[in-house]
């Protein structure tokens, strides 16, 4: 896939405080890329960089293929941006908001097919004090998407919202990725990072400690997993440990977990019901990306980290 966005030993400070200390990650056309870290990582300011919006100390960055510093009038014709702390005066109207942005670009999208393409027809003429997050969040999808964007960033796009809002907006970005818009998507929300992002990469401490897919980052936690379940009386689970894949089986007053690699679930359930036995709750539950998370970031993987 052709790389559009190119990141290397990015480096920014402020005063004696290092915001940025060496990033390096390119992004695909095409892909939903996540960047993720703890608060305070240096994923706003990374962002922020790629933007042209501040100027790096060091390093080197081209986005479309242009320098954010120098070619940025060009640059802001092809990239639309979601910034974390996005507002609009309070009394402005949902039309008035996207007929100013579009005159901010040589060929901007019709602004009545925005309203239309992300649900806002009915509140065209609403304040935007009057909108709920969710309705905001849409609103500034459609602002980023008024210039008819290549790349889009979007920072921190579902804080604040509700679990149903949430689950929207990740349709909405999907809509995005749909339309051929690559998207650049800052969170700190793991199962979002996880659901969205073909690859992603993960900042702590302003360095990139990990980049790659969703499920490879979270392998790196463990490849074990484990099948739980309720044993019924009379049970005793010590002969799982003859199924194939099982490493370790742990019995508990009735709650049993089975620890192992491979179709693991199949393996067991098999088993238990050649021994007739069915457990209603038969769970597995596998490594995730926030286990990855918790693994690559903060003050224990940096000190034991070489």
């Amino acid at each position: 896939m052709a790389t559009i966005v190119t990141v290397e030993h990015l480096a920014k400070r402020y005063g004696s405080a290092t915001a940025v200390a060496d990033v390096s990650f390119d992004v695909h056309r095409g892909e939903i890329f996540g960047i993720v870290g703890p608060n305070g990582a240096g994923k706003t300011t990374t962002v922020e960089l790629l933007q042209g919006l501040r100027r790096p100390d060091e390093g080197r960055v081209e986005v479309l293929g242009l320098d954010p510093q120098r070619d940025v009038a060009a640059i802001r014709q092809r990239v639309g941006t979601q910034l974390q702390s996005a507002v609009l005066p309070d009394r402005m109207k949902v039309w008035e908001a996207l007929d100013l942005y579009a005159t901010y670009y040589v060929e901007p999208v019709d602004p009545e097919q925005l309203l239309a393409d992300w649900d806002l027809a009915g509140k065209r003429n609403a304040s935007f004090e009057s909108l709920s997050g969710g309705q905001r969040q849409r609103l500034f999808i459609a602002l980023a998407l008024i210039g008819s964007p290549e790349l889009v960033f979007l920072d921190e796009l579902t804080t604040g919202l509700d679990p149903q809002a949430r689950r929207l907006t990740w349709d909405h970005i999907r809509a995005i990725r749909a339309k051929g818009v690559t998207v650049v998507l800052v969170t700190h929300f793991m199962d979002e990072a996880e659901t969205l992002c073909d690859r992603i990469a993960v900042i702590d401490d302003g360095r990139v400690v990990a980049l790659d897919t969703p499920a490879r980052l979270a392998r790196r936690a463990g490849a074990a997993q484990q099948v739980r379940f309720t044993a019924p009386a009379g049970f005793s689970p010590r002969w799982l440990a003859g199924v194939a894949g099982v490493e370790r089986v742990d019995h508990s007053g009735d709650a049993v977990t089975v620890t192992g690699s491979g179709p693991l679930l199949a393996r067991v359930a098999t088993a238990l019901a050649t021994h007739d036995a069915a457990p209603d709750d038969l769970t597995v539950h596998r490594s995730s990306l926030e286990d990855a998370f918790l693994t690559l970031t903060g003050p224990t993987a940096r000190t034991s980290s070489p």
